[in-house]
């Protein structure tokens, strides 16, 4: 059920969120949003000069022209985003195999990285995009740890190659500054405020 302030905003209008994440899925049926799921097929490039939150908004307003203005229905809200993870001046991308995954966790661990989450809102009239960043510190990883973690929870879907919620953000990390669940790859308070003021 929709909470009142919300639903009062929204009214009648149908959310489309064109994504597959099943944890976008989870966050936005928590934030107790009613929506439906129509994932954008598009190719995730970006331009190379982009950098930190400007290639999720990239990839978010990229994602958002799938669904062509003159195309939604004016009582519809589609909601498009994308997350990545940044160290060292660069993005840490979803892992391409096993070893991958375990490279990527031993530059994480010991270190400080930032999840950058963009989102962008289009409806028939309007479009707004944002951002969220969290800053997430990993203490140093035994490679055991790692190992099991990549063979248990094989987190070959996720940006970075971890999943917050899962067995990796228990042990391995040591505080947040900034949004747990943009972490999860949905900044949801930045979301819903963004929701009141659309």
């Amino acid at each position: 059920m929709m909470d009142p302030v919300l639903k009062k905003k929204l009214g009648n209008i149908k959310i489309t969120l064109a994504s597959k994440s099943p944890r976008r899925h989870n966050l936005m049926t928590a934030l107790g949003i009613e929506f439906t799921v129509n994932p954008a097929g598009v190719d995730e490039h970006y331009p190379s000069h982009l950098v930190r939150e400007q290639i999720p908004v990239f990839l978010a307003e990229l994602k958002s022209e799938a669904f062509p203005q003159d195309k939604i229905a004016i009582n519809e809200l589609v909601i498009t985003a994308d997350t990545i993870v940044w160290l060292n001046d660069a993005v840490l991308s979803k892992p391409e195999d096993r070893e991958d995954a375990i490279r990527i966790l031993k530059e994480l661990s010991g270190n400080m990285h930032e999840v950058y989450s963009g989102v962008c809102l289009k409806s028939k009239s309007k479009i707004k995009s944002f951002s969220a960043c969290s800053e997430v510190y990993f203490r140093k990883l035994k490679d055991e740890e790692i190992a099991y973690y990549v063979d248990a929870y094989k987190p070959f879907d996720k940006a970075g190659a971890y999943g917050i919620q899962e067995w990796i953000g228990y042990i391995g990390i040591e505080k947040i500054s900034g949004s747990f669940f943009n972490v999860m790859g949905l900044p949801t308070q930045k979301l819903y405020d963004e929701l009141l003021k659309f």
